[in-house]
């Protein structure tokens, strides 16, 4: 299984403007709405911070983050995802919705589910804002294969310049 940031270039590239990223935070909201009131959404940090927040914006509930990555340390790459400190307290004998911006193998939001529900959730439903493999959240806004490049992720700081990043080179 690839790493999260490495790309496939034969699935396409799916850059997303800040515009369309509003409208399907606004369509989650809304699905998750139609069939599930939280009490509380977790973003999972770093990109499902973002969607995450905006999503409790509009169902105007709670808002807390959870760290699950597999960013490079400073010995070496994660393979396999893990959680960063504690899952928020706040979440005990609450239903709680936890989003993240994009779920392909599922491992990542498994890690959540897993350390939201340890911490004493009464409910726990998933979240993404796209879809882009096999595991299926309970809700997602958009379904596709290609490699999504978000707004805030298509340029970083190099040299003190903003630079297209270059995990999306090859996509």
């Amino acid at each position: 299984m690839p790493r999260r940031y490495e790309v496939d270039p034969t699935k396409g590239r799916f850059d997303v403007e800040w515009p369309l990223f509003g409208e399907l935070s606004r369509a989650l909201a809304l699905k998750v709405a139609r069939e599930y009131r939280p009490e509380i959404v977790v973003g999972i940090a770093t990109a499902g911070v973002i969607p995450g927040a905006v999503v409790a914006a509009i169902l105007d509930c709670d808002f807390r983050s959870i760290l699950v990555t597999r960013r490079e340390t400073t010995t070496r790459v994660r393979e396999t995802p893990a959680v960063l400190g504690a899952a928020p307290h706040e979440v005990r004998d609450r239903r709680v919705l936890i989003v993240d911006e994009t779920c392909d193998s599922g491992e990542t939001m498994r890690l959540a589910v897993s350390s939201i529900v340890n911490a004493g959730a009464s409910e726990v439903r998933t979240a993404v804002s796209f879809k882009t493999g096999s595991y299926e959240p309970d809700f997602h806004a958009l379904a596709t294969e290609s490699t999504i490049v978000l707004p805030w992720d298509r340029e970083i700081l190099a040299d003190g310049e903003l630079r297209p990043n270059p995990k999306y080179r090859d996509a």
